[in-house]
C-alpha cells in the first residue's frame, strides 16, 4: 500500500502485473462508511489495476464519512444537500487528475466504482467530465440530475461504458430510483441495463463476479 498526500485522503493497492500504461480504478464509498469498505474487493480484482480507495471529505459523528449531507425534515422527509454534492463532484474530478499525475497512471484508462452515495457521485462525475472516465461501476445508487454540470448534455459520451446494479429489496435506495438510469443514459447515447439481484442494500457475490467480468472486458 502506497499513499501520497493529495487533496482527498485515500489508500492504494499497486498492481501485481506491470504494464507500460497502468490502468486505474477509483473507489467511492457510501454514506457513513470510509475508504476501507470497498477496498475489501481489491484483492479479487484484475491484477494489472492500480486501485485507489477514497475517503469522502465530510466527517460524520461518531464515525464514518459522507460525500454530502442528508437531512431529515418534517415536510420534505429525507433529502440531500445538492450543493455539497456538487462540491464533492468537483473535488473528485480534481483528485482524479492529481492521482493520475502523482502515481503515473494511464489517464485514458480510468474506471470509477461507487456504492450508494458513492455511485450517485460517480454518475455525476462521469456525465459531467466524460473525458476523464472510461468505465463506471454503479452499485446500489441512482442518477441525480440536479448535480450534473450545467451543459452536460453537449458532452461526448462515446467513450463511456457504464455497468449498474441494484438490490431488488433495497430498503435504503428504492429499486425504482435506480431503474430510471438506463433510459436516462440511453437518451445520451449510452447503452446499459440495470442488473437486479435479490438482496437489500449491498453487493451479492454473484453481483461482484458479474461486474468483475464486465470490468475485465472493458479494461
Amino acid at each position: 500500500m502506497t499513499t501520497k498526500t493529495l487533496s482527498l485522503h485515500h489508500i492504494t493497492k499497486v498492481p501485481a502485473v506491470k504494464k507500460d500504461k497502468t490502468p486505474v480504478l477509483f473507489m467511492f464509498h457510501g454514506y457513513g462508511s470510509d475508504e476501507n469498505d470497498l477496498f475489501s474487493f481489491s484483492s479479487e480484482l484484475p491484477e494489472e489495476l492500480f486501485i485507489i480507495s477514497v475517503r469522502a471529505p465530510y466527517q460524520l459523528q461518531p464515525y464514518g464519512n459522507a460525500w454530502y449531507a442528508i437531512y431529515f425534515d418534517d415536510n420534505q422527509g429525507k433529502f440531500s444537500d445538492d450543493q455539497q454534492a456538487i462540491l464533492s463532484r468537483d473535488k473528485i474530478a480534481t483528485f482524479i487528475d492529481e492521482a493520475i499525475a502523482a502515481y503515473d497512471l494511464d489517464k485514458e484508462n480510468v474506471t470509477i466504482l461507487g456504492f450508494s452515495q458513492g455511485t450517485i457521485l460517480s454518475y455525476s462525475v462521469a456525465l459531467s467530465y466524460p473525458d476523464k472516465i472510461k468505465n463506471v461501476i454503479a452499485l446500489s445508487g441512482y442518477l441525480n440530475e440536479d448535480i450534473l454540470k450545467e451543459g452536460y448534455e453537449k458532452n461526448d459520451f462515446s467513450g463511456l461504458n457504464i455497468y449498474c446494479s441494484h438490490g431488488s429489496v433495497d430498503q435504503v435506495i428504492p429499486l425504482v430510483w435506480a431503474q430510471r438510469a438506463p433510459s436516462f443514459l440511453a437518451e445520451l447515447g449510452i447503452e446499459t441495463s440495470l442488473n437486479e439481484f435479490p438482496v437489500g442494500h449491498g453487493v451479492a457475490p454473484q453481483n461482484f463476479y458479474q461486474f468483475k467480468d464486465w470490468l475485465i472486458k472493458n479494461l
